[in-house]
């Protein structure tokens, strides 16, 4: 196994792309770039957010929330919460 990628459950993490071979079986879904915090879960915020057709807000609450506990800590929350009064606010308007 390429020393940039390690098996998380049954999903691979591959932190570099580019050292890739051109031929390997991967989807965009397969790569994060920029950590493994997503490839952890079960389903990946960026599948729930376009099977819901969720808007821009919305996605960015499921991503903070989503991430919280294994990337940015009270600060995701905050973010999710910054995306939440803004949906409030904008639905007033």
């Amino acid at each position: 196994m390429d020393p940039l990628s390690r098996f998380f459950g049954e999903k691979l993490i591959i932190e570099d792309a580019f050292s890739l071979p051109e031929d390997a079986p991967v989807t965009p879904l397969d790569i994060q770039i920029g950590g493994g915090h997503y490839k952890t879960m079960a389903i990946q915020p960026v599948e729930y957010i376009t099977k819901n057709n969720l808007g821009y807000c919305e996605a960015n609450v499921v991503k903070y929330i989503s991430r919280w506990r294994d990337k940015g800590g009270k600060k995701d929350l905050e973010k999710a919460k910054h995306y939440i009064d803004l949906l409030i606010q904008l639905e007033d308007l």
